[in-house]
């Protein structure tokens, strides 16, 4: 057993100027330091008034396009379409089993860096059968993050061995560490022969899908069927409880309103959309309709913390207000993703608890002004998150980062190799420029 002492503890929901954590695998006592009573059979770590956070979740990312940073390939799109053809089809086409293990090792280094112990990835890959164990194998195995995984089904690959992937991997993975959904692209990559398909095979895993990013997807729903993206898949029976419908920029307030029905929620990426020159999520939408909003980083930045500043400073801008998103809606972005991890592993993540999970983040913040319950999430916002580095991260009570260092000895030598694999994959890309 370890414990924390003389720490700042705030969770989101509660906080304690100068308390101790004591803990294991899970969290098992927590207090102030008044009623603190040491042991000599625990391990003591003194925080020395830094404060103690739990883990974030990134709640949509494509691992895979790590490697795509600095490679130059023909590029000069004009629109979405373009974005996909021009660069990320021709990437993750190329990507092998191999490729994807090492884009996960990759990944998993920054994540951990950044105070990310959960993540919800969207993968793509050349090779289908066995990337999402191969996958998991990085990010869950060797760097001890929890991951929740899926293939996007797409028309441009066989959608026979996507449905396998897809189902078989969250059939067989049922672990607090690893999770699966099933995973479709977008409404203009799937026929309505492939979403038959979809609905036939898969009854009960839920989607993790893109949904109007771009109103090139939109435009397209209707040109095709004549409806809107939603109805057209609601025609299947394929919006099940509990997905995850991703960006929807363009989504109509009909929309929203079927949605709402749906159990599902919402995840935003402004930082990617501002990228993609796709237009802004109206976030306040999305919770006026009484649908839950998570926040991902759409393959982007590793920090999730910019993420949350991008989606408060952009929707104040978007509506021309200040106060249209709030602090309190921010927050509820972040609980809104505990909860949605805790039921999908069947855990209790995201507060700092006797009974909750020990992932766990040690930030160094000097309060300049008085700092409590009332005002603890504006400390860590504009204090913490414009500069978000912690200096120790923690998953199931086991380090990973120790003092602003990847203390993880395999996944520090796996690293070390995915210098040579990205280079495999760029020679491949250049070879057929």
């Amino acid at each position: 057993m370890k414990v924390i002492i003389n720490a700042r503890i705030y969770d989101y929901v509660n906080y304690i100027e100068c308390g101790y954590v004591l803990f294991d695998k899970k969290i098992i006592k927590v207090g102030p330091m008044s009623q603190y009573k040491p042991s000599s059979d625990v391990e003591v770590i003194d925080f020395e008034g830094d404060l103690l956070i739990p883990g974030f979740v990134c709640n949509h990312a494509h691992i895979y396009s790590i490697f795509a940073r600095g490679l130059a390939l023909p590029f000069n799109p004009k629109n979405f379409q373009e974005i996909l053809d021009q660069m990320w089809w021709k990437l993750d086409s190329k990507l092998t089993n191999e490729l994807t293990y090492y884009s996960g090792i990759a990944a998993s280094y920054e994540f951990l860096l950044n105070g990310v112990t959960t993540v919800i990835d969207h993968h793509a890959s050349g090779e289908i059968i066995g990337s999402l164990t191969n996958l998991s194998k990085a990010v869950s195995g060797v760097a001890n993050m929890r991951g929740l995984y899926c293939f996007e089904t797409s028309d441009r690959y066989n959608v026979d061995e996507c449905l396998k992937e897809n189902i078989s991997f969250a059939k067989e993975n049922k672990t607090d560490r690893v999770r699966g959904l099933f995973g479709m692209h977008a409404s203009m990559s799937l026929s309505d022969e492939t979403l038959m398909k979809i609905s036939k095979e898969n009854k009960d895993i839920p989607l993790h899908v893109h949904v109007a990013e771009s109103k090139m997807d939109e435009d397209d729903s209707y040109s095709r069927s004549g409806v809107n993206i939603i109805e057209r898949f609601n025609k299947f029976n394929l919006i099940k409880p509990h997905s995850l419908i991703v960006h929807g920029v363009h989504l109509s307030e009909n929309e929203l309103k079927l949605l709402k029905d749906k159990d599902v929620v919402m995840v935003v990426n402004t930082t990617s959309n501002m990228n993609n020159a796709v237009g802004l999520p109206c976030v306040k939408s999305y919770l006026d309709n009484g649908l839950p909003v998570m926040v991902g980083n759409d393959g982007l930045s590793s920090n999730m913390a910019s993420e949350y500043m991008n989606v408060l400073y952009t929707s104040h801008l978007k509506n021309e207000e200040p106060t249209k998103l709030n602090l309190g809606d921010v927050l509820n972005m972040i609980k809104t993703s505990y909860k949605y991890i805790s039921d999908t592993f069947d855990i209790k993540l995201g507060e700092i608890k006797e009974g909750y999970e020990a992932d766990l983040l040690r930030v160094k913040y000097t309060p300049f002004t008085k700092m409590d319950a009332s005002n603890a999430f504006g400390h860590l916002f504009y204090g913490t998150f414009p500069n978000f580095k912690p200096r120790d991260v923690l998953i199931g009570g086991d380090y990973q980062v120790k003092n602003y260092k990847v203390v993880n000895e395999k996944l520090v030598g796996e690293f070390n190799k995915c210098t040579k694999y990205s280079q495999r994959l760029w020679e491949t890309l250049k070879e057929e420029k």
